[in-house]
């Protein structure tokens, strides 16, 4: 269940720091405006928030496992909300991020 829940805190806070990215970007480049980028970094902090919660408590370890769920998730936010069509060479990226993430976040650790 441990795994479970560090997983979808993953995905939480990929959506937030994904989609807060996405609002900035969307307000700079697409000149949507302040209401855009301000909410874009009010996700970015509640990101921020979000990381704390997972039960390991290393950051070092927390933030470089993000690392890969960040390039899957960013591929699949370009999917949903801007029609970006990933090769097979973005997909298998992400993949091999994916494994680097579970690799470092859900190894065996000696005690």
């Amino acid at each position: 269940m441990l795994i479970a829940r560090s997983a979808a805190l993953f995905v939480v806070a990929a959506l937030f720091e994904i989609g807060g990215a996405w609002l900035v970007w969307q307000g700079i480049r697409e000149h949507r405006g302040w209401a855009w980028i301000g909410a874009g970094v009010l996700a970015l902090g509640v990101y921020g928030f979000v990381a704390t919660l997972q039960p390991d408590a290393n950051f070092g370890r927390i933030l470089a496992a993000y690392g890969g769920v960040f390039v899957a998730g960013s591929l699949a936010w370009g999917m949903v909300a801007d029609g970006y069509r990933p090769d097979r060479w973005d997909v298998i990226g992400a993949l091999i991020c994916l494994a680097g993430m579970a690799v470092i976040m859900y190894g065996p650790r000696s005690r």
